[in-house]
């Protein structure tokens, strides 16, 4: 029976497989640690408030990617250069999505807008991690060697969802509510474009690793091509709405280390 748990096992158990998605996973929280750092290093004056809470943003993507490595590492395994048709980072960017790393790369502070924009970009972005790491709690919560990192992973997705809500609600009472709509509404349709795109790629190298007959591969394309049908009429809307998250001021504090992965 194919399920997502079923397939996720099947990653686990085979180690060409399993390297694959891990330093993918660790490459993408690696990318965006380094996003966040910039970004916190840039705000603007009147912005300045934000800046510990966006580093911590960003400290805790880089300990997600030494997660993934330590996992690979626990395994006796060593990270594989990641394929371009499966970075999801890179390709969101090439979309226009998101602030560009030619401009984080320059010394030139960011304006309010280019924070709203980080802001909407990661609220859309950390929508879809939160509901991945949430779907990989459910079925591996308990694992022996993946539960401890999935747990954590998850609950910082779901810090970090929170804190782009809260902050987001913070910015359209201030007046800025139709730009940021405007965002969301552009971001989460290139989203869902992106993350087609990159679960069919994702899937086309899994499905050579672990001999995945034509069948079945066809069958795990046509539910990718029918989840972006679904998320391009309706979808889309669960990653523009804002709403007072329950977990206020997630990101106050510094980052939760985990030396248990590090």
């Amino acid at each position: 029976m194919l399920s997502a748990k079923n397939l996720f096992q099947e990653i686990l158990d085979d180690d060409d497989a399993f390297r694959l998605f891990c330093s993918i996973a660790a490459s993408g929280e690696s990318q965006g640690g380094w996003e966040n750092g910039r970004i916190a290093a840039l705000v603007p004056a009147s912005q300045r408030a934000l800046a510990p809470k966006i580093a911590r943003h960003g400290a805790d993507e880089d300990k997600h990617g030494r997660i993934f490595n330590a996992l690979l590492r626990k395994r006796g395994l060593t990270p594989v250069p990641v394929p371009r048709e499966t970075d999801y980072t890179m390709l969101l960017e090439q979309h226009g999505i998101g602030l560009a790393h030619e401009q984080l790369g320059r010394e030139e502070p960011l304006t309010e807008r280019d924070i709203i924009t980080y802001l909407a970009h990661s609220r859309v972005t950390e929508q879809r991690a939160s509901e991945q790491m949430r779907l990989l709690r459910k079925h591996f919560a308990d694992h022996p060697d993946l539960g401890r990192a999935v747990r954590m992973i998850s609950n910082d997705e779901d810090n970090h969802l929170a804190y782009c809500h809260e902050e987001l609600l913070r910015f359209a009472a201030a007046g800025h509510g139709r730009t940021i709509q405007h965002i969301l509404r552009e971001c989460a349709l290139a989203e869902i474009r992106v993350y087609r795109d990159v679960s069919l790629a994702v899937m086309d190298h899994m499905g050579r690793a672990l001999g995945w007959s034509r069948a079945k591969a066809a069958v795990l394309a046509a539910g990718i091509h029918a989840v972006h049908a679904y998320e391009r009429l309706h979808g889309w809307r669960r990653m523009v709405t804002l709403a007072p998250p329950e977990r206020r001021d997630a990101l106050g504090g510094p980052a939760v280390p985990a030396p248990e992965f590090a």
